[in-house]
């Protein structure tokens, strides 16, 4: 099997679009989670919380299938560090701390950045083939997406004098999670997506922990005071925006590429934009479905098949 071949789509592949698109919306929901522990925990705790139950519900699940946790190498090892590191620790404390600088749709329109990164970094370090399809379908989505996040705040434009400095910690979020893409291949063949994200997310939440007891951020009088909205919102967190959505991406990474599973990314705006309007009551525009249509069809031409890819892969 060539390169070409090998991230060819076909038919097989449309359980993975669907499951790649399940994991946006789920990610979209964390938006509406988060706003409601915004006010109750400070960001570092939440995070650490966050990953508490998603380690639990990982270990949980592995012991209730009867799957032995896998005993990584020492070369593995270093890797597992390495993503839980950027795609756990960095990527909450550089989201979290950049949102003291900027809001969360500014935050939003940078990271909607990531399909480019990671199809960029794709290209320059594996020597993936990026065909004109791809990357129109990749410039497309990003277009939808800041179509969607502007179209619903206007004013992002508008910040404090030090609002570089959350522009800067946002961007290390895009690169953070660029990481956890792009290095996990090796690790998605040997180990399997269950027990990468298990170790990543381990680690990760290790790293977590240590930094709020460092900080002092750790309060049990701020977990007693948590309301049944706040718990649940922490259970949708860290069960289903962390552990099962972490497993549906890797795994779309696996069949399908890094960059072709990075550009579903793109929905991550427009389902926060509909479950705001559906949960919290705001308002759809016109704009804002034109933008779904964008990115939509993005995410179809950096999908759609290669006929003279596949000829060459022959």
């Amino acid at each position: 099997m060539t390169t070409h071949e090998k991230y060819l789509p076909s038919p097989t592949d449309a359980p993975v679009y669907l499951k790649l698109a399940a994991v946006t919306m789920i990610w979209g929901g964390t938006f509406v989670a988060g706003r409601f522990l915004a006010e109750s925990l400070s960001p570092l705790f939440a995070a650490s919380l966050r990953f508490l139950l998603a380690s639990t519900s990982l270990l949980l699940f592995l012991l209730m299938s009867r799957i032995p946790l896998a005993r990584p190498n020492p070369g593995q090892w270093l890797q597992l560090a390495l993503l839980g590191f950027c795609g756990i620790f960095f990527y909450n404390l550089c989201f979290f701390y950049g949102l003291h600088y900027i809001n969360a749709s500014r935050a939003s329109l940078i990271v909607a950045l990531n399909p480019a990164v990671i199809g960029l970094a794709s290209w320059l370090l594996f020597k993936e083939r990026l065909g004109r399809a791809k990357i129109a379908g990749i410039a497309i989505c990003i277009v939808g997406a800041c179509l969607v996040i502007v179209s619903r705040h206007p004013q992002l434009s508008a910040g404090k004098a030090d609002a570089w400095i959350g522009d800067l910690l946002i961007f290390g979020c895009v690169l953070g999670w660029g990481v956890y893409s792009l290095f996990s291949k090796a690790l998605n063949q040997s180990l399997g997506p269950l027990q990468t994200v298990t170790w990543s997310i381990l680690l990760g939440t290790l790293m977590l922990w240590i930094a709020s007891a460092i900080c002092g951020e750790l309060s049990v009088a701020a977990l007693v005071q948590l309301g049944p909205r706040q718990w649940l919102s922490l259970m949708y967190l860290g069960v289903f925006g962390s552990a099962l959505a972490y497993i549906g991406y890797y795994d779309g990474i696996r069949k399908i590429g890094a960059t072709r599973s990075g550009v579903f990314i793109a929905l991550n705006p427009l389902t926060a934009v509909i479950l705001g309007a559906l949960l919290l009551g705001e308002q759809l525009t016109l704009a804002m479905c034109v933008g779904g249509g964008v990115i939509l069809t993005g995410i179809f031409l950096c999908n759609k098949p290669l006929a003279h890819a596949g000829k060459k892969g022959i």
